[in-house]
Parts: C-alpha cells; sequence; structure tokens
C-alpha cells in the first residue's frame, strides 16, 4: 500500500519530478500487467498441457490492459521532468503565485511540454525548455479547454526565455490575488495535464 502511495498520479499531479515519478510508475504497472498474463498462460498450459483453456483466454483478455499501460509509459518517457536550475529558480519567484511543474498538455495535433506553470487570478504564465515550442497553437489549445470550463479573458503567456519568465512571475506578485479564480483556474488545467 505504502508503494502505492508513493506513486500516486493524484498526489504528484503538478509537482516537481512528477514526470519522473510517473514513469517509474507506469513501467513498473506495465510490467506487473504482463507477468500476471504470462503467468496465467504458463500456469494453464502447464495443468491441461495445451495453450487451448480458460486461462490462456483470461491471460489474452489480461494483454488489453497491460498494452494500454504500454502506452502510457511509452509516452512518459517521451519527456523530461523540469531542470534543478528551473525549479530552483521556479521556487525562489513564485512565492505568493500557484505555481505547477512538469505539465504535459495532449492535443489531437501535437503534445505541450511546459516546465513550469503560474496562475493569478486570470493570468496564467508559463516557461518551457522546449526550444521549438510552438506558443500560438498551445494558446490556441489552452484557450480552448479555459472557455469550456467557463473561464473567460484569461491572459495566457508561455516563455522559452527563464530570465523574461522570473521577470513576468515577479510583476504576477501586483496582480490581485483572486484566490477563488486562481483556484478554478488551477483545477482545469490540473485536469487537463497528464
Amino acid at each position: 500500500m505504502k508503494l502505492l502511495r508513493m506513486f500516486s498520479t493524484e498526489q504528484a499531479k503538478g509537482t516537481a519530478h512528477y514526470l519522473d515519478t510517473q514513469k517509474k510508475y507506469e513501467l513498473l504497472r506495465t510490467i506487473l500487467y504482463f507477468a500476471i498474463s504470462l503467468v496465467l498462460f504458463v500456469a494453464g498450459y502447464i495443468q491441461t498441457h495445451s495453450r487451448a483453456n480458460l486461462l490462456t483466454i483470461i491471460a489474452v483478455l489480461g494483454c488489453l490492459p497491460a498494452s494500454k499501460s504500454a502506452v502510457s509509459t511509452i509516452m512518459y518517457f517521451r519527456y523530461k521532468s523540469t531542470s534543478e536550475k528551473t525549479m530552483d529558480e521556479g521556487d525562489k519567484h513564485c512565492q505568493g503565485l500557484s505555481g505547477l511543474y512538469d505539465c504535459l498538455f495532449t492535443s489531437y495535433k501535437v503534445n505541450f511540454s511546459v516546465a513550469h506553470l503560474a496562475v493569478r487570478g486570470n493570468t496564467v504564465c508559463g516557461y518551457t525548455e522546449e526550444p521549438s515550442f510552438d506558443e500560438a497553437a498551445f494558446n490556441q489549445h489552452i484557450q480552448d479547454i479555459l472557455k469550456l470550463d467557463g473561464h473567460k479573458e484569461v491572459t495566457v503567456k508561455i516563455f522559452t526565455d527563464l530570465s523574461k519568465y522570473i521577470n513576468r512571475l515577479e510583476q504576477m506578485k501586483e496582480l490581485p490575488p483572486e484566490e477563488e479564480k486562481t483556484a478554478k483556474i488551477l483545477a482545469t488545467i490540473k485536469s487537463v495535464i497528464l
């Protein structure tokens, strides 16, 4: 139980090292699911000396969740967690702001990796470590999600330059807190990130 709690996705989502934790969790889960299917197949074969038995059917059906878990594993292994430098700077300059780490946004065409994201009122500001980040496509994607959840007139800006992002974080501290609005926008964002 303690091992499951350590890798719980609900506890870790949006926190530092979330992607690293998810990689381990998904890999362990995939191995476990495939191992269960293999053990069931072998047990059925040993018992009946034939592949045509009920345990083989159960083992094959058990490959469905194992395969789904393998796809999740591949998805998480494509991305890296936020660098230590970004985490240190984010922690230092995000005091008083609500922030998230390791945000993976998925869309039909492209996936967006945002290393750090800060929210205050109706302002969302983020930093990505991807040099070829398509900010226009991301803004369209996140604005559509926010509008569907009833959030209007939300300003979204993603930076690829850490110093400019830090300057924006300092400016955001001067905005009115609007804690209720901030909490609702954070909830929406958390519900759509991997």
